[in-house]
Formats: C-alpha cells, sequence, structure tokens
C-alpha cells in the first residue's frame, strides 16, 4: 500500500493559484507473507516454510511464480545457499482448497512455476527444506531465507529468519582392552563422550554413566579425562554385582568446534570429548 498526494495549479491573468491537495491510497493487488514454521535449525534439520500470496484485483486472475533462494549467502567469489529443498515437499493451498502442486523449475535457488490465483484469492504454498554441510552451527547463527513473488505486473520480496538451536547432543561409545583376557588378568573399558552440539554439557545437566560389569572387577581404578577418580567422590561401585556408575555433576563435556573452509564454503564440525576409563582386575 502506498499513500500518494496530488494539487492543481490555476493561472490567469498572469496570477497562480493552487488547489487543496488531494490524498489517495495505491493499493498492490499482490500480497504475500513467509513464515517459518521451524523455531530453530540444527545439522541436518528440516525447517519448514509457508507462503501466503493474496491476489486482492477483483477482475483477473494472476499467474504467480516464486523463487526462494535457501538462505543464500556470499562467499568469497561463490554464493552457497545452506539449505536443501526437500523433494515432493511441496503443498498449495487456494482459498484452503488443496491444488495440484506448482512444478519446480529449479533448486538453487528455488524456482516454482506459475500459479494460477484468481481475482480476490488466497494461496499457501508449504515446503520444507534442510540445512545441509553450508549452514552455520555457531552460537547465535541464523538463516535468513528470501522469497520472490511475482506475477505479470508486481513483485514482492518476503523473507524470514530462523536461529540455530543452541543445545547439546551427546553421544557415548565404549572400547574394551585386551578383547581377550584371562583369569585375574586386567582388563580396561574405555567411555568416550562426545558432543556434537553448540553448547556444552555442564555439571547442572547431571550426564550419568551406568554400567554393569561381566564379568565383574575387582578391584577397579577410574580416570576422567586423564584425571584418578574417587570413589564415592566421583563415583560409586558394588563389587558383588559389578554395577559402576558416574555420581551427577561429575561429567562435563565441551561444546562442539564449528570451521568453515573459506574456498569451499563446507562447515566442519568437531565434537567436544570426555574419556573416562574404568580399570579392573578380572
Amino acid at each position: 500500500m502506498a499513500t500518494f498526494y496530488n494539487q492543481a495549479t490555476l493561472s490567469y491573468n498572469g496570477r497562480l493559484t493552487n488547489s487543496n491537495i488531494t490524498e489517495g491510497e495505491l493499493i498492490d493487488t499482490l500480497n504475500a507473507t513467509k513464515t517459518a514454521i521451524s523455531t530453530a535449525y540444527g545439522p541436518n534439520g528440516r525447517v519448514s516454510y509457508v507462503i501466503n500470496v493474496s491476489n486482492s484485483n477483483q477482475t483477473g486472475a494472476a499467474s504467480v511464480t516464486i523463487t526462494d533462494n535457501l538462505g543464500a549467502y556470499t562467499l568469497g567469489a561463490n554464493t552457497v545457499y545452506p539449505l536443501d529443498y526437500v523433494d515432493g515437499s511441496i503443498r498449495l493451498f487456494v482459498n484452503g482448497t488443496e491444488r495440484t502442486p506448482p512444478t519446480v523449475i529449479d533448486v538453487q535457488p528455488l524456482t516454482l512455476s506459475a500459479i494460477t490465483l484468481p481475482a480476490g484469492a488466497n494461496a499457501a504454498i508449504y515446503y520444507e527444506a534442510i540445512t545441509n554441510n553450508f549452514a552455520p552451527l555457531t552460537p547465535g547463527s541464523l538463516i535468513t531465507n528470501t522469497a520472490t513473488v511475482t506475477d505479470d505486473n508486481e513483485t514482492v520480496t518476503v523473507s524470514d529468519t530462523v536461529g540455530v538451536d543452541e543445545s547439546t547432543n551427546l553421544t557415548i561409545a565404549k572400547a574394551i582392552c585386551p578383547v581377550t583376557v584371562t583369569d585375574n588378568g586386567e582388563l580396561t573399558y574405555t567411555f568416550v563422550i562426545q558432543n556434537s552440539g553448540n553448547r556444552e554439557a555442564v555439571a547442572t545437566d547431571d550426564v550419568i554413566i551406568t554400567d554393569t560389569f561381566n564379568p565383574i572387577l575387582n578391584p577397579i581404578t577410574v580416570t576422567y579425562n586423564g584425571i584418578a577418580w574417587a570413589e564415592g567422590a566421583n563415583y560409586t561401585y558394588d563389587e558383588t554385582t559389578g554395577e559402576f556408575a558416574s555420581l551427577p555433576g561429575q561429567i562435563t563435556v565441551p561444546a562442539a568446534t564449528f570451521t568453515q573452509d573459506p574456498v569451499s564454503g563446507i562447515v566442519t564440525t568437531t565434537p567436544g570429548v570426555a574419556v573416562i576409563t574404568v580399570t579392573g582386575t578380572v
């Protein structure tokens, strides 16, 4: 919508006089909004979008084309796309009724063929994208996704921004050494906890390892990141059942670090790591 003003001038006998100023409003016939349904994104995470388009022209249909840049940004001489369109995810609703989805002409940027929008009609175009190796993952990162909506006479640009999910993402792996052991032999279990999230796992997260050793180990020694742990202060162990558990607040795991290649633009994740070893006699 735009406000316009107009004034007339009257001349006579070498004199000039101005009329009053009129004020009017020019209403666009093509209107659009874009909304990200997802509140945040993570590694290889889906983000859902809805573009709403209205044709306020009361006399003619509009042929609408949509181009979405999928969060494209410039890196050096290259343009990279942190989102990939999810094939087959598009759904089209006109005045609330589902219609045949538009044809995808291209995916970088996402380009949708002409959508017929009757006079006075509203359309909702729903689709999904998934983050890839170009998506920034450090805390505070954003993906701003911009779409251009065009009909025969007008072009409207709409966008929305989604922030990265700031969270921990822990996994655990267990190894045994040696694989073959004799009675009264020494055995070591190694637990590797990795955090691929952008937030540190802190003491108040109460990260706890539990395990039941079979065969039972007795006695045992425990280390955390190479530092000796004490039974009762850092962990509990039942020598009759082989049940082992770290105590709450004893394990923290650093956040992952993220490195973006300045040439390819690919973001590499290096997980934060914590290592617990338990060594005992079989």
